[in-house]
Formats: C-alpha cells, structure tokens, sequence
C-alpha cells in the first residue's frame, strides 16, 4: 500500500465497517492511483458518480492545490463522502448528476473523471452522457474515462458476474439498466463523437481480475 492510499483510507476510519469494507475493496480492486496521476495539476476537477468518493480523496491528497468536486446520484455515497473526504477544504460532495453539474457549471473544470459508471447505463445513452461530460470542462480541458474493456476474455465476464451481484443481489451499486461492456474501438469512436480528441489508451489490467482501460482525452 502506498503512503497516499493509506492516508486516504484514513479519511474513512469513522463510516461504518460494511461502508469501510465497501471502500477497501474498492481500493484495492481498482487502479485509481493510476488514474489520479494523470489527472494534470491544480484546477477544478469533476469527479462524475464519486461513489463513497475514493478518487475524489486521493485526488485532493496526492495535490492541495486542486478543487475536487464529486457529485453521485446516490444519496447514501455522497453522505458518506461527506463524512469521509468531505472533511478536507478542497473536496466537496453533492447529490446529483452530470447533467445537473453541465448546468450549473457550463465549462467550469479544468478535468473530470469517470470510473466505472459508463457500463452501468443503457448503452444508448453512451452518447449523451459523454456530450454532457464535454460541456462541463472548458476547452482543452482533460477527460479521464475508466471503464472495463469489453474484450470477451474471463475478465471481460468476471467482471459483469460481479457487477449483477452489487446490483441486483445486494444493492450496492445502482445501476440505469446497462451492464454492458464495449471494445476499446467503440469506446475511442464515441469520445471522438462526443467533441474529445482520444490521446492515450491504456490498459491497467495487470495484477487484476477486472480487464480496467483509461482513455485520456481532450476536449475540442
């Protein structure tokens, strides 16, 4: 573990141990070290579907400098969120959702990322979703996706047996009705569409069970 991960579970030493155990896991399951650390210094940063707001800590520790803003759908998370890293002056936890951020902050942020949020929705709503998260960065502005790589290996399935227990054996996750995981062509294709010039695709599947892939793109 490293010093910055371990000092970010500590903002979540007071939730409940089902809530901490939740945010462990998540930790350790995914590469979001790798992530936060392309996510250019300083600025403002959406943090889009924060969950329990695992990135947006480990954001607003590894760079005080930075303003994290996370918004989720999910009143529970973000109570957690708040409770946890809500706690440091340069992150902040709200209910909501990207189309509610691209309102009230048209162009707002110098970068936003998004974990694993894409594949839980309809796949025809791929398109808007991405359209929105163009809107809420300025021009130039980076777009971190992170998302599972349909690739058909035991990951790719691993990974949807996994995410049907969270959602639909033991409500820990909410889900639009997606579970749908899509090669990283389709995914390049639409950020393209979308108003984002893809600039590095990388796996970060090593060491797990989950086929995860960053796109780093700009908005144009």
């Amino acid at each position: 573990m490293s010093a910055l991960l371990d000092k970010t579970l500590a903002l979540f030493s007071e939730l409940p141990p089902a809530e901490r155990f939740h945010v462990r896991a998540r930790a350790f399951s995914a590469p979001l070290e790798a992530v936060a650390g392309r996510v250019p210094s300083g600025g403002t940063v959406a943090d889009i579907g924060c969950g329990h707001g695992l990135l947006s800590a480990l954001l607003a520790l590894e760079d005080p400098s930075r303003t994290v803003q996370g918004v989720d759908p999910d009143p529970r998370k973000v109570m957690w969120a708040s409770q946890g890293p809500g706690r440091l002056p340069n992150a902040r936890f709200e209910i909501g959702t990207v189309e509610r951020l691209a309102e009230q902050h048209p162009g707002g942020f110098d970068a936003a990322v998004v974990c694993d949020v894409l594949y839980l929705l309809p796949r025809e709503r791929w398109p808007e979703f991405l359209r929105t998260v163009r809107r809420v960065l300025r021009p130039g502005g980076r777009f971190l996706l992170k998302e599972a790589e349909g690739d058909r290996s035991w990951k790719h399935y691993k990974c949807l047996a996994q995410e049907w227990v969270m959602v639909k054996m033991l409500g820990r996750t909410k889900a639009g009705g997606g579970l749908v995981l899509e090669p990283r062509s389709t995914a390049e294709a639409l950020l393209r569409d979308a108003g984002f010039t893809v600039r590095e695709t990388v796996e970060l599947d090593a060491g797990y069970t989950t086929p995860h892939i960053l796109y780093v793109a700009e908005a144009t």
